[in-house]
């Protein structure tokens, strides 16, 4: 009898911990800049908004997103986004950001669609003021799908 209790004990203990792991596999965020969320490739960069202010004005890049905003530190976040099984870019998507530094309030924005050198990615600008560490959640509906794909990413900045 004592033995098929501690049986018993050990094999919910087993799938406890079982449970555990797979829901801290699926809270996972991603620290860099690739990952892969419901059979879509995606791909995000972040770049200081002062390399879009060296092109000239009449450059298509210095009128994105309304022009490059005042402020300090503003940062250009460009994703890419590919069907991961066909390797196809995907370029009719609608894509939200939501970038927050942990323990203040989110900054949400539609990502808008670019077209640069006859490729298609989403981008627009942000504020990242401090080294604290940033998680950026996209948000991306798809037309042919009903859910929407969801992926986070962690960054660490340095504003200098």
């Amino acid at each position: 009898m004592y033995t098929q209790s501690v049986k018993t004990l050990m094999g919910i203990a087993l799938l406890l911990a079982g449970m555990v792991a797979a829901n801290i596999a699926v809270a996972k965020v991603v620290t860099g800049n690739f990952q892969v969320a419901d059979g879509v490739a995606i791909y995000i960069g972040l770049m200081p908004a002062q390399i879009v202010q060296g092109h000239p004005v009449d450059h298509e890049e210095s009128r994105m997103h309304d022009g490059v905003p005042g402020g300090s530190a503003p940062v250009h976040l460009v994703v890419t986004l590919f069907d991961d099984a066909t390797g196809q870019r995907i370029t009719n998507a609608f894509v939200k950001a939501e970038v927050v530094e942990l323990g203040l309030a989110p900054q949400r924005k539609d990502l808008e669609m670019m077209h640069i050198a006859d490729t298609v990615s989403y981008g627009n600008y942000f504020s990242l003021q401090s080294e604290a560490p940033y998680r950026i959640r996209l948000v991306i509906q798809l037309p042919e799908r009903d859910e929407v794909v969801e992926a986070t990413f962690s960054h660490s900045h340095n504003p200098q």
